[in-house]
């Protein structure tokens, strides 16, 4: 079955960086909030990661506004065992890596936004984009 254009799919890098003040980042979620008929997703992994790397940057009231922030705007994709198998199955070596593509595929994400795009070119069936090239997704 075809990946939906329509369905994107947020890596961690790119939350990360948005709530870091990272102009790019922070343009290219304001950029996607904007368009219509796009269903945002991350994953529960990727939300997870972002609380990893802010426990030591921002206080937990802030933390939990972000969480608040991505939840009011994306769709989380949760994950189970059956999805780290089938990333095992597809012998990337950045198993954090096949572990996001796996996870957008249970929506059929058609994009995938990341700045770590040389990791992800191992998966030729899904779009994948820079924060600074996401204006080339159709409206």
């Amino acid at each position: 079955m075809r990946n939906n254009p329509n369905n994107v799919f947020i890596d961690t890098n790119v939350l990360i960086g948005a709530y870091c003040d990272n102009e790019s980042d922070k343009k290219c979620l304001q950029y996607l909030y904007s368009l219509k008929g796009k269903y945002l997703f991350v994953s529960s992994l990727s939300i997870a990661q972002l609380v990893s790397v802010f426990q030591k940057k921002k206080t937990n009231k802030e933390i939990k506004q972000i969480i608040h922030d991505l939840f009011s705007k994306f769709t989380v994709i949760g994950f189970i065992q059956k999805d780290i198998e089938n990333a095992i199955k597809l012998e990337y070596s950045d198993m954090e890596d096949s572990i996001q593509y796996e996870i957008s595929r249970k929506f059929k994400c058609g994009v995938f936004i990341t700045n770590n795009i040389k990791d992800y070119r191992v998966f030729t069936n899904i779009n994948i984009l820079k924060p600074l090239k996401i204006r080339t997704i159709e409206q």
